[in-house]
């Protein structure tokens, strides 16, 4: 019964590469942005049994499925640590893998690794995080899906690489090699007292979009090519900022520079909620 299962999983995670993705998740978007959409809240918040309480404003107030999937919580749900030096979460999500790169390579999962590059195809930054802290953080359907800053950070770029919508659950993880390397993402690169940083949004199945806060660059867009932006001026957020948000669910990949941050992550699997400590930030190593 478990090989079959297994299996059944296999072929489920595997056959998503056969369908055209990209175009059933801009649909999808689409729909959830239609006044009629708004019929389908309650029963989402049902499913997914979503903490209503944390939410900004109540049910009733929100006009379609998107504006209520990217709802904002209420003042004071999320409470951050305003030591510069603590490091925190970006998210509220879970653990799906953490830890330092060996070389370029990541852990998507046990037994199953992916490079830097691939991941940014950006080959002087996928070298600065050589060797450093990675945390790679899934965001389920009954999460908040606005992302924030994890350190005070000043932004001095945004990277694009378009790519599938795949799902990122447990058996696409499990089934599809290099899959955070095939799917759409968005990454911006910072400066913070950890010294570089990037903030990975990989894009997943059924996300219509990811909308960055302080530019308005908007992904899935059909015919958009890789974009390397580099800002003149870098843009300044203070942690607990918003950088972005995803139009329904996936997954945030923090990468550091090699001993700036010590982590204090728990094991794969483990909640872990926005603005909560995820490690402390170490002085840069001497001359």
């Amino acid at each position: 019964m478990r090989r079959a299962i297994e299996l059944a999983g296999r072929l489920g995670a595997q056959g998503f590469r056969l369908l055209p993705t990209n175009q059933v998740s801009r649909v999808w978007g689409h729909v959830t942005r239609q006044p009629g959409s708004r019929h389908l809240i309650r029963p989402f918040a049902r499913a997914f049994r979503i903490d209503l309480a944390e939410a900004e404003l109540p049910l009733e107030a929100y006009d379609t499925l998107n504006a209520f999937f990217t709802r904002r919580l209420r003042p004071g749900a999320r409470p951050f640590d305003p030591a510069p030096a603590t490091l925190v979460s970006p998210v509220d999500g879970r653990i799906a893998a953490w830890g330092d790169c060996q070389q370029d390579r990541l852990l998507q999962i046990k037994g199953i690794e992916y490079s830097l590059f691939g991941l940014l195809r950006d080959g002087p930054m996928a070298t600065r995080f050589e060797c450093g802290l990675y945390a790679t953080l899934y965001l389920s359907p009954r999460d908040y899906h606005r992302v924030h800053a994890p350190l005070d950070l000043e932004v001095t770029g945004i990277g694009y690489m378009p790519g599938a919508l795949l799902p990122v659950n447990g058996p696409s993880v499990r089934w599809v090699e290099q899959l955070y390397t095939l799917n759409e993402r968005l990454v911006v690169y910072a400066n913070s007292p950890a010294g570089a940083l990037a903030v990975v949004f990989v894009g997943a199945h059924c996300v219509g979009s990811i909308r960055l806060s302080f530019h308005d660059f908007v992904t899935n867009r059909g015919g958009r090519g890789p974009l390397r932006q580099s800002f003149e001026r870098p843009v300044r957020l203070a942690k607990g900022e918003e950088l972005g948000v995803f139009e329904m669910g996936s997954t945030v990949v923090l990468l550091f520079e090699r001993g700036r941050v010590a982590p204090c992550l728990g094991p794969v699997g483990d909640a872990v909620r926005l603005g909560q400590s995820l490690g402390k930030v170490l002085p840069p190593p001497g001359p």
